[in-house]
């Protein structure tokens, strides 16, 4: 019998002069997305800040919900989803990753691609990402089509519209990271 697996899409609002600009375009709650493969979210990846202090500083992340820019923003507002995938799919996304992780210093933050995609135009540029352009791109990449749109158009808040996610919770980041903390205990 396959194995199933189960991944993680965040969806974050950290309230930082970058995300309130995208909110101001999107009107969406949510203004960043990151891909998870454990439910404590130590395994969490997306394209964002390399340094807290600098957003024009951007590109592959792994991304730590309690220190780092989350640490930064501890009022970061989260809604939290997870996805059911085969085995073919998740060793895919593990491949995915691990090319990624091996080559993020090539990478870098598609800002002309947000400028266009709020514009309805699609704009790819060799290894340079926005968070859901990378999101949506990547399980795209490993067979998982949850969007009828192009990766380079979509936005976080299109995640929310997907009939296949399954809702886990929505809060504030920190105070999930503490439930988890003593649901391992």
């Amino acid at each position: 019998m396959a194995k199933n697996y189960k991944i993680y899409i965040l969806l974050s609002h950290s309230g930082s002069m970058f995300s309130k600009a995208i909110n101001i375009c999107t009107r969406g709650d949510y203004t960043h997305v990151s891909i998870g493969l454990d439910s404590d979210l130590k395994e969490l990846y997306s394209f964002g800040r390399l340094k807290p202090n600098n957003p024009l500083f951007a590109g592959f992340v792994k991304e730590d919900i309690i220190n780092g820019t989350y640490g930064r923003f501890p009022h970061t507002r989260c809604r939290l989803y997870s996805l059911k995938i085969n085995e073919i799919q998740y060793k895919k996304l593990q491949n995915e990753l691990e090319r990624f992780k091996k080559e993020a210093d090539k990478y870098g933050y598609n800002f002309l691609g947000v400028i266009s995609a709020y514009f309805n135009h699609p704009l790819k540029r060799k290894y340079n990402y926005f968070c859901s352009q990378f999101v949506a791109e990547l399980l795209h990449k490993c067979g998982i089509i949850l969007l009828d749109k192009e990766p380079a158009l979509t936005a976080p808040m299109d995640f929310i519209d997907c009939d296949q996610l399954e809702f886990i919770y929505e809060g504030y980041l920190n105070a999930y990271s503490q439930k988890q903390k003593r649901l391992s205990i």
